[in-house]
């Protein structure tokens, strides 16, 4: 059995308020904000991520890279969210109601494979169960974040990292960075 299996980024931005938001807004407007927010996020990407899946209110992106950069990924990061703030700002005036969604990224690093089923291909591996269990983490101190994982401040090139006094440390997981201090 010929196997895929590499090492890689996986991120994964999710929007914090999203059951909420669907509890109480018409489904015809919910499903088109969704879907305004969501292209958003994977315009901006700019093909720096490959897309896996897109799963309901988060995207699960993925680079092999052996040698991933901090640098590179923070400033997508920065850049999904401004883009992602001024849609929300965009949709709220022309919808005129009041959208309370916010974003947080988890950032990750591992070994992973990847197989195809039809026309799908799905990642596979226990850097991605991670990943997925970091998003409930109730860690983060704000709803608007990036958590970078130990795995990938370790393998990543740290130039320009600036970590501060005002991110939140955690030794067991990694650096929750919130958006004011990402450089």
């Amino acid at each position: 059995m010929k196997t895929n299996i590499q090492e890689g980024i996986i991120l994964i931005p999710d929007f914090s308020g999203f059951t909420e938001f669907v509890f109480n807004t018409k489904l015809y407007t919910g499903e088109y904000i969704v879907r305004e927010l969501l292209s958003t996020l994977i315009d901006v990407n700019e093909r720096y991520f490959e897309i896996s899946e897109i799963e309901g209110d988060a995207i699960l992106f993925y680079r092999y890279d052996q040698q991933p950069s901090y640098h590179n990924v923070s400033g997508i990061l920065r850049k999904m969210r401004n883009s992602f703030n001024k849609k929300i700002e965009e949709l709220s005036k022309s919808l005129s109601t009041t959208i309370d969604l916010s974003l947080k990224f988890i950032v990750h690093y591992g070994t992973f494979s990847q197989y195809k089923i039809g026309n799908f291909r799905k990642l596979y591996g226990k850097t991605i169960v991670e990943a997925h269990q970091l998003l409930k983490n109730g860690l983060a101190e704000q709803p608007s974040y990036a958590l970078y994982t130990n795995a990938f401040l370790e393998n990543s090139r740290k130039q320009n990292m600036n970590i501060n006094e005002e991110e939140l440390h955690k030794e067991e997981v990694g650096v929750i960075h919130y958006f004011e201090n990402i450089n």
